[in-house]
């Protein structure tokens, strides 16, 4: 079977039934400290202080422009708050947030090792832990739940989910190992890094450092989910509630459907010869049952461009916005 043959069969997995995969880039905070709430609160977009224990929300981190220099997920616990985010945002995270305890009684730590993770992707993920004897309750995303699975400590995390049930096993690498075994013993497939990506785009999933970018501000990334505009002050907050006030910005994440030849990340889109967007991440994405494949594209588009539905071009090929997530079940 060809790489491509087995990005196929791997993405129609994840949609049609479960597929696995480690968990090698994300990384962990714990934050703790009797002022945890209350600094964090001010330190991010949503509202942590509302969260009950195994909660979660998805953040920015803003600088005081506004603009994003980075994104997180913080999970409440009894005695702790739990940060997590790619590993490749760690040291910057760590460093920003630690330069702001002045006063305040918190200690931050990472805790990624000894940490092992797998992540379960697919209508079929909460059907196979049952029968490997993991069996998890209906939540909404961003929950995250502590049991047993043969006498070992086990977390999983009900992830964000836009198309598909998605969920992380948290354990320690044995533990881990052993769950995998299990769950191929038990018709889970393989997932490789092109389906998950593929998954991702699909979802309209934007990823820091590609799609979202340091110049980047909270409402151009239609990730609504991150902001909470009632929860009180936090670093960056006058800028965003200014952008809400107004109603607008200048900037939008969009979807796009291409034709013709595909394009590059970086490609610039434009109407009437003017530029007016560049497309961040882009695939060929042969779907279940379909017998060609579809080109689709992430991208931050111009909101005048998006507004009057401008025909969009590029060398090679004509771009259409389209909503996300992008309907393909």
């Amino acid at each position: 079977m060809t790489s491509s043959q087995d990005s196929n069969a791997s993405l129609a997995a994840l949609l049609q039934s479960a597929a696995l995969a480690p968990l090698d880039n994300v990384g962990w905070l714990r934050v703790t400290g009797p002022d945890r709430l209350r600094w964090l609160n001010g330190m991010v977009t949503n509202s942590i202080q509302q969260l009950t224990p195994g909660v979660g929300c998805y953040n920015f981190v803003l600088n005081a422009q506004g603009q994003i220099q980075g994104d997180l997920t913080a999970f409440l616990l009894p005695d702790a708050i739990l940060l997590q985010t790619s590993r490749d945002q760690l040291a910057k995270l760590l460093a920003q947030l630690d330069h702001f305890i002045i006063m305040d009684d918190v200690e931050l730590a990472e805790i990624s090792e000894p940490r092992s993770g797998l992540l379960l992707v697919g209508p079929q993920s909460a059907a196979l832990l049952t029968s490997i004897g993991l069996a998890t309750q209906p939540h909404d995303s961003l929950y995250l739940e502590s049991t047993l699975w043969n006498a070992a400590p086990v977390d999983i995390l009900h992830a964000h989910s836009p198309l598909v049930p998605r969920l992380e096993l948290w354990a320690d690498p044995a533990t881990t190992q052993q769950l995998a075994a299990a769950l191929v013993a038990a018709g889970a497939a393989q997932a490789n890094s092109e389906s998950l990506e593929d998954l991702r785009l699909l979802e309209g999933t934007p990823r820091y450092g590609t799609d979202i970018r340091e110049r980047d501000l909270p409402q151009e990334t239609s990730q609504t989910r991150a902001l909470h505009f009632t929860k009180g002050c936090y670093i960056g907050q006058e800028i965003v509630e200014r952008i809400r006030s107004r109603g607008k910005v200048h900037r939008a994440l969009s979807g796009f459907a291409l034709t013709g030849s595909l394009p590059t990340p970086g490609t610039s889109l434009e109407a009437d010869g003017v530029p007016v967007a560049e497309l961040t991440s882009v695939a060929s994405i042969l779907l279940p049952s379909h017998t060609e494949p579809t080109q689709l594209a992430l991208g931050i588009i111009r909101r005048e461009a998006l507004d009057r539905n401008l025909p969009l071009t590029y060398l090679g090929g004509t771009a259409t916005p389209i909503p996300l997530p992008f309907a393909i079940l």
